[in-house]
């Protein structure tokens, strides 16, 4: 009589411990991400990724300050493994706010320039950079002569007034170049570059990049400043009105010869709380392979981070040769600049 429980409690603990094993294996094989990637082209990279690892993604869509709010709400209880931000400015202060686990991966480490993550510590590295996105200058062509505006200085230039157009001051784009103008020039000069920006525009800030390129393109203003991967999609866009825009406008690369163009950021960190870090790590590994880096580079005409892959995006190459001289400040920089951005913006005036 004394075997029959016995048997029953082994039998109860094999069937707990295969259910309990089959839980863990499906955890395992599934990774929650958070991603301000509103790219439709991206659902080729996740499925990808599905195919050579086999895990699966859930994904939660949002921008990058609904993401920051809903993991500082969530908490522990955060069911995120992975976060996905396209903005420098965000990232440090998912940083800052212990948002995200820093990690230690050779293969981040060995792909992705410094100065495009968070400085390491003890613990790890909290963020990386995954692709850029060039901060360019777009001029008309049958008005601007290309050498007036081949450097950021010259857009606060006299010779420039009236010939601006950009978005609000204070969106991130903005904010990281303005950042980054910090670490140049020095904060004094900066303020007073950002009141000449103020003094040369063609019209209140408003609109997204995009529409800064069809305000140069109908004659509205002269120069205007964009991303570059706004720039392409109009390049690569078989629409007769794209076309007739692109033949309008020119592109500089601005400070060529001095200490480089600016660009931002879109990145990745593993969520503080995640369940499962390993999978997790693995994603962000992926997303530095070359079939990840190319997916940036030609499906969304970003540049990748990894040095050395050829580029098959005609409008990518047709701007540059596929190449092009970078800044190299610290991303971490330009977002601890933020806020002194900011105050400077409100004091000159600059919407």
């Amino acid at each position: 009589m004394r075997r029959i429980p016995t048997v029953l409690s082994l039998a109860i603990s094999a069937i707990t411990a295969c259910l309990f094993s089959t839980s863990v294996l499906a955890v395992e094989q599934v990774i929650n991400l958070y991603s301000a990637r509103h790219y439709p082209t991206d659902e080729a990279l996740y499925s990808d990724f599905t195919k050579v690892s086999g895990i699966k993604i859930n994904r939660v869509d949002s921008d990058d300050a609904g993401i920051i709010a809903r993991l500082k709400a969530e908490g522990s209880a955060s069911p995120a493994d992975v976060i996905l931000l396209v903005d420098a400015a965000r990232l440090w202060r998912g940083e800052v706010d212990g948002l995200f686990l820093p990690v230690k991966s050779k293969t981040l480490k060995a792909a992705i320039p410094g100065q495009l993550r968070s400085k390491p510590t003890d613990e790890g590295t909290a963020w990386f950079g995954l692709s850029t996105r060039a901060r360019v200058v777009v001029f008309d062509k049958l008005k601007v002569n290309k050498a007036d505006v081949d450097t950021y200085e010259e857009l606060a230039d006299p010779k420039n007034k009236g010939q601006l157009c950009i978005r609000s001051g204070s969106h991130p784009y903005n904010l990281s170049l303005f950042g980054a103008m910090i670490e140049h020039l020095g904060a004094e000069k900066t303020e007073a570059w950002l009141k000449g920006l103020v003094d040369n525009m063609a019209r209140t800030p408003k609109g997204g990049d995009t529409d800064q390129i069809k305000a140069v393109a109908s004659g509205e203003c002269g120069i205007a400043v964009t991303n570059t991967y706004y720039l392409a999609r109009l390049m690569r866009s078989t629409n007769p009105a794209d076309k007739a825009i692109v033949e309008r406008v020119g592109v500089v690369f601005p400070n060529q010869q001095s200490w480089g163009t600016h660009v931002n950021v879109a990145g990745g960190a593993i969520a503080r709380h995640t369940k499962n870090q390993v999978n997790a790590v693995k994603f962000l590994e992926y997303l530095v392979s070359s079939e990840a880096q190319n997916h940036f580079a030609n499906g969304n005409n970003e540049w990748p981070v990894v040095k050395g892959l050829k580029l098959d995006n005609p409008a990518l190459n047709g701007m540059t040769g596929g190449s092009f001289k970078s800044e190299l400040v610290p991303i971490s920089a330009v977002g601890m600049n933020q806020v002194k951005v900011q105050q400077m913006l409100d004091r000159v005036g600059f919407k």
